[in-house]
């Protein structure tokens, strides 16, 4: 923590801004991300090379290296999107960065750079989910869209078990750049939605189902066999990885 971020603080609690614990827990987190910013080598110029920064995955790291991360990516004018944050990692990081947002259901964090310059027209993705147990999975999806400045429509629980509830949408997804299609069970509904369009879908496989759904396998594997030619896959329950694809061929297709 450097000396000036402990004059900000303290004037903080001096104005009664924040009280003695806020302010000893926060000091806390800043000299455990001090001592963390060695724990990775962050890519900052990503963003030059790549058209979006880096994103941190939240899971197996502290929340005093996903701040040390986040501060390095702030310090440069970048916003910040972390994955796979528990709820526990994210109230820390609520005590260091004002502004942040956290998304229970899709696990993630976000921190807006207030210096970041606006993205403009990204195009249009729509997130398309079969029931409400894959909600998470198209939550992250959305969020990383969002985070990336696509315009996102979220369509939730039409999956096939109800034939006529995907019909009855068409209208708000017909038009779109690109489609996230996430699916558990046995992962048909990318196949039924590539049917009714002409743009990329990216279909993500989840967990959700029965034994023999082995995790998403039986999903993943019914989706890599998709009669839909327009249909690409990713990994089991990775909303980000569909999301940040379908972001891409959005965003592309503005440029074009």
């Amino acid at each position: 923590m450097s000396s000036e971020q402990l004059r900000q603080l303290a004037r903080q609690l001096l104005a009664g801004e924040c009280d003695l614990e806020q302010f000893v827990s926060r000091a806390a987190v800043e000299a455990q991300a001090a001592a963390a910013a060695e724990a990775a080598t962050v890519d900052v110029d990503r963003a030059a090379r790549c058209g979006f920064p880096e994103v941190i995955y939240g899971e197996g790291k502290s929340a005093a290296v996903i701040a040390a991360i986040a501060r390095q990516l702030l310090e440069r004018e970048q916003s910040v999107l972390a994955t796979r944050v528990d709820a526990a990692k994210a109230a820390e990081l609520q005590l260091a960065f004002a502004g942040l947002r956290y998304n229970e259901t899709a696990r993630t964090v976000r921190i807006d750079s207030p210096m970041a310059k606006p993205a403009g027209s990204r195009g249009s993705v729509a997130v398309i989910s079969a029931g409400t147990t894959d909600l998470p999975v198209a939550e992250e999806a959305r969020e990383t869209l969002d985070w990336m400045g696509v315009e996102t429509r979220l369509i939730q629980d039409v999956g096939v078990a109800g034939p006529h509830r995907l019909p009855a949408r068409l209208e708000e997804f017909v038009n779109c750049d690109a489609i996230v299609v996430v699916a558990g069970m046995e992962g048909a509904l990318p196949s039924v939605v590539g049917g009714h369009v002409a743009c990329p879908i990216f279909a993500v496989p989840t967990s959700v189902g029965y034994g023999a759904n082995f995790g998403g396998v039986a999903a993943l594997l019914s989706m890599l066999n998709s009669c839909a030619a327009n249909v690409a896959v990713v990994n089991i329950d990775a909303g980000f990885k569909a999301g940040y694809l379908a972001g891409i061929v959005a965003t592309r297709a503005t440029k074009s």
